[in-house]
């Protein structure tokens, strides 16, 4: 049972799925020029939701899995994952998918939608044409009905600078078609034309893969929102909380905080959305990023109907310090002994909760660092930021 002391997480995912699904976090090892994750990231993203999936199987990479993570999971009083399926290669993991599909009857419910030579759109849990439907974004406009839109425009790839001609910078491109994105890397955001040569090389070199691009006025905005809720088969829509999105000035995603107010208008436009995915067959979490500019006006940029980065630090709220949290994950640059002793050493602190470690010494022919999934928890912002500080200077990375 995921649970510290008897105090529990507000939903965990078995709640939300059937007893024949399996959860697999992990982008197929087939990338696309919008998602090109490293595969050791890729691998790492897989133990990202081990704290909230209580009974529902989770398909891991074995490194995510290690006697390091069982120890720090004992520290914050948690138990070792029980539900979980190694895999350790593309081929192991590809081949348990089928095993697990044929050979046993169940439903994957995959993050990341995979080739249909890998496995048959009918082992899905969640129906794959909706779910890929719902996660195009040039389909935004459909899933909340023509409302929180930003000026925006889908053109044919071969039409995208002459089309430009009539855009004052910045704006943002963004792939219009039904490949998957993640953390920001399909989204360009444009402010010269230096930026603008670099972007249509990039397009360019996507074509073969991709027939419309979006162009999306770039929304000053003065709060940027991860709402998000939840929603079992046939159930009532839970509303699980927002976080605040840390992005750069590109979009690229540093993640997030918590937030406890958030306008009316934001819950309410995520809600509104959330009820025309549930018509369309959704069930699950989804994430949906929200703007709010000066004038108080909400604007959908980025519909997420699956799981968030954020999703773990909403859900286990309950067992973490009140105040200020932080959802981040870290990578060792060269000594992992000495990056896991010091996340120990915070964590022993009880300032920093651990959702997932990706053990680089699991690779014994080369030096892979290790990965660290995590939430900063404290009293106040301030004071994460100064033992935020001095962690990345131990670690030597400041």
């Amino acid at each position: 049972m995921t649970e510290s002391k008897g105090i529990k997480p507000k939903l965990t995912l078995s709640d939300l799925y059937a007893e024949d699904v399996v959860y697999s976090a992990r982008p197929s090892y087939i990338s696309n020029p919008w998602l090109e994750p490293e595969e050791h990231q890729s691998n790492f993203l897989t133990g990202r939701e081990l704290l909230i999936s209580n009974k529902l199987p989770v398909i891991v990479h074995e490194a995510c899995v290690t006697k390091k993570l069982e120890h720090l999971f004992q520290l914050v009083d948690m138990p070792k994952p029980s539900n979980v399926l190694p895999f350790n290669s593309k081929e192991s993991y590809e081949s348990l998918l089928r095993e697990l599909a044929h050979e046993q009857g169940k439903k994957i419910y995959f993050q990341y939608v995979h080739d249909d030579d890998i496995l048959e759109d009918t082992h899905y849990a969640l129906d794959k044409t909706t779910f890929i439907a719902l996660n195009n974004k040039a389909k935004i406009p459909e899933w909340t009905a023509g409302q929180y839109l930003p000026k925006r425009a889908v053109v044919e790839i071969d039409k995208l600078k002459d089309e430009l001609q009539q855009w004052n910078f910045p704006y943002v491109l963004k792939p219009g078609d039904d490949l998957p994105t993640a953390g920001g890397y399909g989204v360009i955001i444009v402010y010269n034309e230096q930026e603008l040569a670099d972007a249509l090389e990039r397009i360019e070199a996507a074509q073969e893969q991709t027939a419309y691009m979006i162009i999306e006025e770039k929304v000053e905005a003065v709060a940027n929102y991860c709402v998000q809720f939840a929603c079992k088969e046939g159930d009532a829509i839970q509303y699980l909380g927002s976080a605040q999105q840390l992005t750069n000035d590109y979009g690229f995603y540093n993640g997030n905080e918590n937030v406890t107010e958030v306008p009316e208008a934001v819950i309410e436009a995520g809600r509104r959305i959330m009820e025309m995915g549930v018509s369309q067959g959704f069930h699950g979490v989804a994430g949906f990023d929200l703007l709010v500019d000066d004038q108080g006006e909400v604007y959908a940029i980025d519909l997420n109907f699956r799981q968030n980065g954020s999703t773990d630090m909403l859900l286990l709220e309950p067992l973490l310090t009140p105040g200020y949290h932080k959802f981040f994950s870290y990578v060792a640059q060269k000594d992992n002994a000495h990056f896991y002793e010091t996340i120990v050493k915070y964590v022993e602190k009880g300032v920093l909760y651990p959702l997932s470690y990706y053990e680089g010494e699991w690779f014994t022919d080369e030096f892979v660092g290790s990965r660290f999934g995590c939430i900063w928890h404290g009293r106040s912002k301030e004071e994460i930021e100064h033992l935020e500080t001095q962690f990345l200077k131990e670690l030597g990375q400041v």
